[in-house]
């Protein structure tokens, strides 16, 4: 990265279908979220393209986003080239924000474990609770004791990396923040990416498969419960801030 350049500078890998649209949607939060402009987040598309250390060239971390129909339970080889490649990152350290499924491979990835659990699936936005390591950190440490953020799953981590420091959780999902170590590599369950508009529009994409989920009832009333989550959605603002202070 040229030190004429201010810019910051992401790769963003995506693990989503041809014709989702949620794939230009994501790339567009992120953008907003990290506080740039969407051409400087690269979009890298996992099930296609290859995955190499090429692609941390030019670039100051890697983001990963969600999957619309992808598991890390079972994956299907380009997943699980995915995961190989999130692990080579995770285990150099290099600057990494992971939300969701993203989150789900760095687990799986350096040694967790991921289940299914529809149980205890979260969608629409709910209350998450700082770990006292979460409040310590450099970048969650800025966050309230408890604080909406934006969800959208049904498998989760069960058992965490040796290297992985919790930083929130709440009741139905034990692991919903980590940092490896001192490294600057975060991960969240939860989708920082997204505001509570924004993820009220993600749900009405899949509205389809919610209504077979929750039943087309209790579906449509989730579409009300949506709510703003302003501190979770300033955790990657927060990051970009960490990048910048980390240049010379």
């Amino acid at each position: 990265m040229s030190q004429t350049d201010q810019k910051l500078r992401f790769c963003l890998l995506q693990a989503r279908n041809p014709g989702d649209p949620v794939r230009e949607e994501e790339h567009q939060a992120f953008a907003d979220r990290l506080g740039v402009e969407a051409d400087c987040i690269r979009g890298v598309d996992v099930l296609n393209e290859p995955l190499n250390e090429g692609l941390l060239e030019g670039v100051d971390a890697l983001v990963i986003g969600g999957a619309g129909e992808y598991s890390v339970v079972e994956p299907p080889e380009p997943i699980q080239k995915l995961i190989d490649f999130v692990g080579l990152v995770g285990d150099q350290g290099f600057p990494t924000f992971a939300s969701c499924f993203g989150f789900q491979c760095l687990v799986v990835a350096l040694g967790g474990e991921v289940i299914h659990d529809s149980d205890g699936s979260e969608v629409g936005s709910t209350w998450v609770d700082l770990s006292p390591e979460g409040a310590q950190d450099s970048l969650f440490g800025n966050l309230p004791g408890r604080f909406i953020a934006q969800q959208g799953h049904k498998d989760r981590a069960s058992v965490l990396p040796s290297e992985a420091i919790c930083l929130a959780k709440n009741a139905a999902v034990p692991f919903q923040a980590i940092r490896l170590g001192e490294k600057p590599v975060f991960a969240t369950q939860f989708h920082p990416e997204l505001t509570g508009a924004t993820n009220r529009l993600r749900f009405e994409r899949y509205i389809a498969h919610y209504g077979e989920v929750f039943g087309a009832q209790r579906a449509r009333q989730m579409l009300k419960e949506f709510v703003p989550s302003p501190e979770a959605s300033s955790l990657l603002a927060g990051f970009s801030d960490f990048l910048r202070s980390k240049r010379v």
